[in-house]
């Protein structure tokens, strides 16, 4: 098999959900890794002060779980294939922890000549608020 059955793997319309309870300890564990330990996430006396009144995840959070459902859509696929990227991401409504979050991953567009999908992907609470949205890009490499 090929990089091109991989390709021919991704059509519009295939689409991949993954689901998580954002934790504590989830947030905890990235704000250590990435050093942002912005109040917004690490502090809930000072976010019970604010119009959203707990503490809320970071966004990069949940753009990793976007990342788990691009990686979920090509496992067992043959060929090197790469995130080309994200483009418009979007965090219109606060994830609060103890969200539960599903990522919605679905193909809409590709590009033959470059060996690229285009995916709409969105994250969405329990309560029905999309908490991020994007598009993700994929690229067959070989």
């Amino acid at each position: 098999m090929t990089g091109k059955d991989a390709f021919a793997a991704l059509p519009v319309g295939k689409t991949v959900t993954v689901r998580k309870t954002v934790s504590e300890s989830d947030v905890y564990l990235f704000a250590g890794l990435t050093g942002d330990l912005s109040p917004n996430h690490v502090d809930e006396e000072y976010m019970r002060k604010t119009k959203y009144g707990r503490r809320i995840a970071h966004g990069a959070l949940i753009v990793g779980l976007m990342s788990q459902a691009s990686t979920k859509i090509i496992t067992d696929l043959p060929g090197t294939i790469v995130s080309y990227g994200y483009d418009r991401i979007r965090f219109p409504a606060p994830c609060f922890l103890g969200d539960t979050v599903t990522v919605t991953y679905e193909i809409v567009a590709r590009d033959e000549a470059a060996m690229k999908t285009f995916a709409r992907v969105t994250a969405t609470s329990q309560r029905g608020d999309v908490v991020a949205a994007a598009t993700h890009i994929l690229k067959v490499v070989e």
